[in-house]
């Protein structure tokens, strides 16, 4: 569990190197090539740690830790008068409960695994098209600012950007 939430913060931490440098970096700048190769690093080692070691670390503390296996069953929680005597929501129809299909921790395991990768895949896109489109959103709030109000005065005071 430990490696889990410590590579969780290390991926949070490398998330916040990418917002403090693209809010210090001017929209018109033009890398140099040094400045380019350390920027793909950090991509290859962002790729690397979102997509690799997260999830190696969750299916790790799910294996070991969490002991969920393919023989260990989810049955849900027992609630008295709703299950079986002994038996979970969840019980399939094989262990005397209502509920089709067995369902063991080893799936559901998998299937956070998958989640994990596809909500990644979701916040990689956003980020590319974030850095992609900082000179747009750059222009449209200086356009904000510059706007006058409904009665021609300025909306914000002079000097106090």
């Amino acid at each position: 569990m430990t490696e889990f939430i410590v590579s969780l913060i290390v991926m949070f931490l490398s998330i916040g190197v990418y917002h403090w440098y693209e809010a210090r970096t001017p929209v018109d700048k033009r890398f140099t090539w040094g400045e380019a190769m350390i920027a793909s690093t950090y991509v290859f080692y962002m790729f690397f740690w979102v997509y690799g070691v997260v999830p190696h670390f969750w299916l790790q503390w799910a294996d070991a830790g969490l002991q969920w296996r393919a023989d260990v069953i989810l049955q849900g929680p027992h609630i008295p008068g709703l299950s079986g005597e002994g038996l979970g929501i969840i019980a399939s129809q094989q262990d005397g409960g209502w509920f089709p299909f067995r369902i063991p921790y080893i799936v559901i395991r998998d299937i956070i695994a998958v989640l994990l990768h596809v909500v990644l895949l979701g916040a990689n896109i956003w980020y590319w098209n974030h850095w992609q489109t900082r000179a747009a959103r750059a222009e449209k709030a200086e356009q904000a600012v510059e706007a006058p109000s409904e009665f021609g005065r300025p909306l914000i005071r002079e000097g106090a950007r």
